[in-house]
């Protein structure tokens, strides 16, 4: 199998041993592997058209989801496929999703004025996010008005009613049947803290993870829950996260992406 990896090459103070370890795998497996980095160089779009059996969507960023749209149209075959990575990538598009699908979201609004969200802070804190924010970009933990109105105007937000933690931030991983649980401080700031801390997950938390996973028709992704009161929330979804933490997960993701990728690819292509 012919498979292409679209990534973001990492700086040497980021590392990143998940994909590395990955690609070998696929390599071991018998596949031909190509590593493509769409934030580098220049594309001739002219020739950008399917060429492998297989792309893999690592990346998130802006020219990667990008190119995805393009290889998408004409027919090829991506994990995750493309309609769901730009959803999740976007928080506004992601939170009904999973909401409709009986995910215990927090409340949630959107607006491009920030200042206009000040009346439901009568009701208690709210977060407000970059909707393509990561890694703790573009957070606020909004308490008073002046809060809001120090945020930017005109572009969009998406603020969530906020839940006090009861503790460090659980991140979830799921990979096929398998699904991890990971504690990490928020926002990470080293690699040892990406790694975190493993747990048990418990029937209830497995089966709300299995739901977002449902409401968007995958079985690879990660899913960020903090826990309120000992009620879990969840308050983002990734497509294809880092999977930090997670025991072999180039591994994991190697075996996945021969087995059982090709068919998540191919109902979407078709």
């Amino acid at each position: 199998m012919r498979v292409a990896v679209l990534v973001l090459r990492h700086p040497a103070s980021r590392p990143s041993p998940v994909v590395p370890e990955m690609l070998r795998g696929l390599t071991q497996r018998g596949c031909t592997v190509e590593v493509l980095t769409p934030d580098e160089g220049v594309l001739d779009l002219a020739e950008q058209r399917p060429r492998h059996d297989l792309y893999v969507l690592k990346s998130g960023t802006e020219s990667a989801l990008s190119l995805a749209g393009v290889l998408h149209h004409q027919g090829a075959r991506i994990v995750n496929p493309y309609p769901v990575a730009v959803a999740c990538r976007d928080k506004i598009v992601q939170t009904p999703i999973l909401q409709a699908a009986g995910v215990p979201v927090p409340r949630s609004w959107t607006t491009v004025d920030p200042a206009g969200l000040a009346p439901l802070l009568d009701d208690g804190p709210l977060i407000v996010k970059a909707p393509r924010g990561s890694q703790g970009r573009g957070i606020t933990v909004a308490r008073r008005p002046d809060d809001l109105a120090a945020l930017a105007a005109g572009r969009p937000w998406l603020a969530m009613r906020y839940q006090v933690p009861d503790g460090p931030d659980h991140k979830l991983y799921r990979i096929g049947d398998e699904v991890f649980g990971v504690q990490r401080t928020f926002p990470a700031r080293t690699f040892a803290e990406k790694l975190g801390r493993p747990f048990e997950v418990s029937p209830e938390l497995r089966e709300v993870v299995l739901r977002c996973g449902e409401a968007f028709g995958i079985s690879l992704y990660g899913v960020d829950v903090v826990f309120s009161s000992g009620r879990p929330w969840v308050v983002d979804m990734s497509s294809f996260p880092g999977f930090k933490g997670v025991p072999a997960a180039g591994t994991r993701l190697a075996d996945y992406l021969v087995t059982a990728g090709p068919a998540v690819a191919e109902r979407a292509a078709s």
